[in-house]
């Protein structure tokens, strides 16, 4: 056995034991979580008892109408808070411990997920830490005491639920989950077409059996369009209007959100160039002030690039062309390029880019493919360098609070 393919079976112990020390971290995470911090219970509380708004804030992204004050996120992570917030009320804790559930359901998904994709073994296992250990899915559930990280670990679990299901050919079921998703995240909505690709069987001729597809499609449809009714409902009852969300009536404190909003508005080409920078170029950035500049201080809040925090997703390069990678490719792409115009990049996320998270599930659908003709220890060693930047970040911002 030559020295390099005995240093190459280094890796999977090494990445299991970073795995292990990260669990460690989310373990105690989970044992000293305080409540009062996810507004996603404040929502929850206002439907056990019958109404939208609620009755105090605990983040920013509240807003207030007519001397009401009303949750701007869509209805579900409330949904999902409910037996938290029947037990423990609205300053319940329990939501880490409830992001840790959904991170290793999700898990659970994917190696189905991609052991149905064809994906052998130990390249599922890699795809697997990449996805709980070296993605931003990692990041939310750590941070899952917030709404913002509690309703993007939802959303990608039930969007990872309705690619399960629209490759077991199951469309009601597909419909529900990503209805549920487009209720936490509403960029999941763009995923609706590649669910129904995903249904099919690789060899079927796209355009023959049309009243089959018909059928697929009402059946994978109707629960969305349902989905879509509440979203609009739930909007007008609040704000006035289907179409408002909300965020144009949120009263941002001093400071980077209400500056650009002011200036900006929601979306703007202004924000590209930042959004751009951060999204694809920016490294990982350790913040020294003080005299000399020598005191760590933290961790730049705005992010790192995807490719810097999780290099193996330059495995894209290599997705074999067929119908199903070119429209996940068409999704990753769409949902990158539509917020680099958004006023917000994701703002407290220090060693990721969470809005990954909206196109990570389509982008695994290409990596199961790719992953298959290639054999190189680059992927495992790019998933074990992401793995322990999330290491040292915790370890950063445990030492630095």
């Amino acid at each position: 056995m030559t020295s390099s393919l005995k240093r190459e079976r280094l890796l999977l112990p090494a990445g299991i034991l970073i795995a292990g020390l990260l669990l460690a971290a989310l373990v105690y995470a989970a044992l000293i979580e305080v409540g009062g911090k996810n507004s996603a219970a404040l929502m929850a509380d206002a439907f056990l008892h019958g109404r939208l708004w609620v009755n105090t804030c605990f983040d920013l992204d509240c807003a207030r109408v007519d001397g009401r004050t009303y949750v701007v996120f869509p209805p579900f992570p409330g949904v999902a808070a409910l037996p938290l917030v029947a037990i423990g009320g609205t300053t319940t804790f329990g939501f880490i411990p409830l992001t840790t559930l959904c991170l290793f359901l999700s898990l659970l998904i994917w190696i189905r997920i991609f052991r149905r994709l064809g994906v052998s073994n130990p390249s599922w296992i890699w795809l697997v830490l990449a996805v709980g250990f070296s993605s931003p899915l990692f990041f939310v559930t750590i941070r899952g005491d917030g709404i913002w990280f509690f309703t993007q670990a939802i959303g990608f679990l039930m969007t990872s639920l309705a690619i399960h299901e629209a490759l077991a050919g199951r469309l009601v079921s597909a419909g529900l989950a990503i209805s549920c998703a487009f209720l936490s995240r509403q960029m999941s909505i763009f995923y609706v077409p590649l669910l129904l690709i995903l249904s099919l069987r690789p060899e079927a001729p796209l355009w023959s059996a049309m009243p089959d597809k018909i059928t697929r499609a009402v059946k994978l449809g109707l629960p969305v369009a349902v989905a879509i009714g509440i979203y609009l409902l739930f909007n007008q009852l609040r704000f006035g209007s289907p179409l408002e969300t909300g965020y144009a009536f949120i009263d941002y404190p001093p400071g980077v959100l209400k500056e650009r909003l002011a200036t900006h508005g929601l979306w703007s080409p202004s924000y590209v160039p930042f959004n751009f920078y951060h999204a694809l170029v920016q490294g990982f950035h350790a913040r020294f002030e003080g005299a000399g500049n020598m005191e760590l201080v933290g961790i730049d809040r705005f992010g790192t690039a995807f490719l810097v925090a999780s290099p193996w997703l330059a495995m894209l390069f290599f997705t074999p062309i067929n119908r199903r990678t070119v429209l996940s490719g068409l999704l990753v792409a769409g949902l990158i390029t539509v917020m680099l115009f958004y006023h917000s990049n994701g703002y407290t996320q220090y060693n990721v880019q969470r809005y990954m998270l909206d196109w990570l599930p389509a982008a695994l659908v290409m990596l199961a493919y790719a992953i298959q003709q290639q054999k190189s220890p680059l992927f495992p060693l790019a998933v074990l360098w992401g793995m322990g930047l999330n290491a040292v970040t915790i370890a950063t911002m445990t030492m630095v609070q």
